[in-house]
């Protein structure tokens, strides 16, 4: 009898550790945004600035933001427009600077438009997150080592908790001193740059494992 009431009682207590993970769980993904980055038309075939992978980027951007709209979960959907002297993308009132077709924003998802590199400089991201009680973000989005990845260090200086989609994003071939370096080693570069020291500013995942993860 004894034997079998303590089985019972380590049951019981398993169960409600079991309640209070997922409940934890559930609270951690309600306090969760997606944001979404310059994924725009100029970088897809055909575009004024194409990306290497910028598809494949795009698919998996769609299918993390499935996800976030079937669970009801924040999006936010950041835009870029050119006002710089000589720039030659996404140019404002252009199809180009348009969002693409792959994650088209919905009447209720959030868009914010911004002028430089970084996603918080004047603009209202932060202070939006701030009224949404936002505290981490899924990150996706183009182009990884210049607006994706100065978003995500600034996001860790603001104190969220970064998840980037690796596969999720894109880049381009780069020159440095006459040399050029390659999109897909650029990618893997910035992308290990940025989770190093144990993932200080930003975790990396693929689109798949973030899935099944949830």
């Amino acid at each position: 009898m004894k034997n079998f009431l303590k089985s019972t009682l380590t049951l019981c207590l398993a169960l409600l550790s079991l309640v209070s993970i997922n409940a934890q769980q559930k609270i951690k993904m309600e306090n969760t945004a997606l944001l979404i980055i310059d994924v725009q038309n100029d970088y897809f075939l055909g575009g004024k600035m194409t990306l290497e992978g910028a598809e494949q980027a795009g698919k998996n951007t769609q299918q993390v933001l499935e996800y976030f709209r079937k669970n009801n979960l924040p999006v936010i959907h950041i835009r870029h427009i050119s006002t710089n002297e000589g720039a030659t993308f996404f140019l404002p009132g252009t199809l180009g600077a348009e969002i693409h077709s792959l994650v088209s924003p919905l009447p209720n998802e959030k868009v914010i438009e911004k002028h430089f590199p970084n996603s918080f400089r004047e603009t209202e991201l932060l202070s939006y997150l701030q009224s949404k009680n936002i505290k981490n973000l899924v990150i996706a989005g183009m182009m990884t080592d210049v607006c994706v990845e100065s978003t995500t260090r600034a996001a860790f200086d603001f104190g969220f908790n970064n998840v980037i989609i690796g596969d999720a994003t894109a880049t381009r071939d780069r020159e440095l001193n006459g040399q050029i370096i390659k999109a897909s080693e650029i990618q893997r570069s910035f992308l290990a740059g940025i989770s190093a020291l144990g993932g200080l500013y930003t975790n990396i995942v693929n689109t798949q494992d973030f899935l099944k993860g949830k």
